[in-house]
């Protein structure tokens, strides 16, 4: 059994929470350390009780407080070499070498009795990577700042009970926002974000493998709409032959806790 919730989600900051029967970790801390004392709180999660931070790379909406979180609560970051390595040097002060806690990419690694695999992800970022996060028969996946998505991706995604799956963007809305022309190429280009469409098309391809709930993540608040987002992916869904009782499908809260989800 599993326990997830979003404490976070979106172009402006992101912070996850996941929790096996014995061990509470973060994934990305990309809000101020109040604010994650503050959703923790509302979830009846202790800061103290965290076994570790998971880094999916470097960019400042997924690890502005880590160097503070760690050093308050002395919890260990879980963190690749290239983007430890692209980290601005106060944070890296702030994370003890006790603290500083190295993985590589498709290696499987233990927090606790939580198992956890690395997997890469097309972002313009030094090395950004997803996470396959286990405990006994339950598995949850986190993918999201997806430039595209790829079979090796799909792969690691299958056989998921549950994912929070980046939905970023609708292009439409995007193609005529107030963004330059420069920053909306970097945003659908190949290295930018996941569209409504695209994930719709993901979770289609994942329902057969066992996929049975989705939490839509990572929405911009400029070019997306938490209902635009839910009816652009349950649409396409539906038009590759799917019943919308077929999967359970939310959308994350830019500012506010999800509430527990319970992934058997």
């Amino acid at each position: 059994m599993l326990n997830f919730c979003s404490l976070y989600s979106s172009s402006s900051g992101n912070c996850l929470f996941a929790q096996s029967e014995s061990t509470n970790i973060l994934i990305d801390a990309g809000v101020s350390t109040r604010k994650i004392e503050t959703a923790l709180d509302k979830i009846s999660v202790s800061p103290e009780s965290i076994s570790g931070i998971l880094i999916t790379h470097e960019h400042s909406d997924h690890i502005q407080s880590i160097g503070n979180f760690s050093k308050k609560y002395n919890i260990p970051v879980y963190i690749n070499n290239s983007t430890w390595d692209a980290l601005q040097a106060e944070q890296k002060e702030k994370i003890s070498s006790e603290n500083h806690k190295s993985f590589v990419i498709d290696e499987k690694f233990n927090i606790g009795n939580i198992e956890v695999l690395p997997f890469s992800i097309p972002h313009d970022a030094a090395d950004p990577c997803g996470f396959n996060i286990s405990s006994g028969n339950s598995k949850i996946s986190i993918a999201t700042d997806l430039g595209h998505m790829t079979d090796y991706i799909l792969k690691h995604l299958e056989h998921s009970s549950f994912i929070l799956l980046e939905s970023n963007y609708e292009p439409e809305v995007l193609k005529f926002s107030r963004y330059p022309y420069i920053l909306k190429k970097r945003i659908d280009g190949p290295n930018g974000h996941l569209s409504n469409v695209m994930a719709g098309e993901t979770i289609s391809k994942l329902i057969p493998t066992g996929l049975h709930s989705v939490m839509l993540g990572h929405l911009s608040k400029e070019n997306n709409f938490p209902e635009l987002a839910y009816k652009t992916v349950m649409e396409k869904i539906v038009e590759n032959n799917f019943s919308e009782r077929s999967i359970s499908l939310g959308v994350a809260d830019r500012s506010s806790p999800s509430g527990i989800i319970k992934v058997p």
